[in-house]
């Protein structure tokens, strides 16, 4: 390695590290990137959801080269009980046009994608490196150690994930504590394309999410996702850490229950299993956030503790773009004034508020405590279950009027008026 002073060298090239890497180069500022893994995106398990357009500020129409799956236009949120589903079905022509609303994508294809992108904009890009620690100098952030070497910058950004060894070495933070954690169980299910255009009903390059919530975890706070790729799914869970530790519960056993249901298994039948694995998924929000910028050092993406979760949707590669652009235009600034000081670097925290990403997490920082109640997991979709069973069920009884029908369920189920009262104005806040 070479004792030359870089003007930023970032750790980890997800979609944030590459992104501020690309962003830097093509403002000629002199950018290392460091992978752990052998490429690009070989640590991550593949499959998740794309909000592009914040990457389509950064690279027009990247999607003409990128290797996108399938453009989102069914949104499906699902309640489930163990032997029903209830379905909130979204689906609209206008997200099937650019610039799109959001892609499924193969993490380990796209991730290795983005970061050619920031090599060909100049960026010196260093896979197969693990990154022992930071260098510091009179408090100061200097650069980055790896097999007994130094290399060094004016600034160094922290993109190494939910669990980032530098932001701890850095003394930004400490290791996730499990009542701000989720584990996340996936695997991707290959199926031939046309199977899954016709079980889920879509033309071309349609593509379809679920969140699913209820008993996809056995009660445990937590939910479910499918994503349909070109040629797979993307089947998996993301289950609160500290609830699965106190109810003793085995994660692969929750997700085989889980691929067993009787609205999961049909989608998947006949597939092959491509990928398994389980991560760590930060889910403190606000909560769990460290400070973001540090003398020499700016977090971003995961490491910075960017994340949404509101039930609806599952959010991050976009968050962790917009902190990657912000974290890059703030070190811009700094270069033009030749000032990286850890005021001018503060300036980071400033942008972010200003932009969507902070915005965002302050708009449902409420969503992340919303989404333990228990109520939600198995009350709520029994309850929705049997109302929409008592309505569509005909069995020569005498029918009853809505209202009523709502009442009788309401009173039979373990949910109280005032439970349901609290739980509406809480979610109406939250979400």
């Amino acid at each position: 390695m070479t004792e030359d002073v870089f003007d930023a060298i970032i750790v980890g090239a997800g979609v944030a590290g590459s992104s501020a890497a690309y962003r830097l180069a093509r403002a000629g500022l002199q950018v290392v990137l460091i992978e752990r893994g052998p490429f690009p995106g070989s640590k991550n398990l593949s499959g998740g959801v794309l909000y592009g357009r914040v990457l389509h500020d950064l690279i027009p129409n990247f999607w003409e080269s990128a290797p996108v799956e399938r453009v989102i236009t069914n949104q499906i949120v699902s309640f489930l009980t163990a032997d029903s589903s209830v379905n909130l079905d979204f689906k609209t022509e206008a997200f099937n046009q650019p610039p799109y609303n959001g892609f499924t994508v193969l993490r380990a294809r796209f991730d290795r994608w983005l970061a050619e992108q920031a090599e060909a904009a100049g960026v010196m890009l260093v896979p197969g490196i693990k990154v022992d620690g930071v260098v510091k100098r009179d408090g100061k952030v200097v650069g980055i150690s790896a097999d007994n070497e130094e290399m060094l910058a004016k600034v160094v950004i922290a993109a190494d994930g939910a669990n980032s060894f530098i932001a701890q070495q850095a003394g930004l933070r400490d290791k996730i504590p499990a009542g701000h954690a989720a584990v996340g169980v996936k695997e991707v299910i290959g199926l031939p394309r046309e199977v899954i255009e016709e079980r889920f009903h879509l033309n071309g390059n349609e593509g379809a999410a679920y969140n699913i919530v209820g008993f996809a975890t056995r009660g445990v706070p937590g939910g479910g996702f499918l994503y349909t790729n070109q040629e797979s799914l993307s089947v998996g869970l993301v289950i609160h850490l500290e609830a699965l530790v106190e109810r003793q519960l085995k994660p692969a056993e929750i997700f085989e229950d889980f691929l067993a249901h009787p609205m999961i298994a049909p989608l998947i039948k006949g597939g092959k299993l491509l990928e398994y694995g389980a991560h760590l998924v930060p889910e403190g929000g606000l909560k769990m956030m460290p400070p973001l910028a540090a003398d020499g050092l700016l977090l971003v993406g995961d490491a910075a503790g960017f994340g949404v979760n509101n039930g609806f949707v599952v959010r991050g590669m976009d968050l962790a773009i917009g902190s990657a652009v912000a974290a890059a235009e703030t070190i811009i600034e700094a270069q033009a004034a030749d000032d990286f000081s850890a005021a001018r670097l503060h300036s980071y925290p400033d942008r972010l508020e200003k932009s969507f990403v902070m915005q965002d997490m302050r708009t449902y920082a409420r969503a992340v405590d919303f989404m333990k109640n228990d109520r939600l997991f198995e009350a709520y979709p029994t309850l929705l279950s049997n109302i929409l069973a008592d309505i569509y069920r005909q069995d020569a009884q005498p029918k009853k009027n809505l209202a009523p029908t709502l009442l009788k369920n309401l009173k039979t189920s373990k949910i109280s008026l005032l439970d349901l009262l609290k739980d509406a104005l809480a979610g109406g806040r939250a979400l």
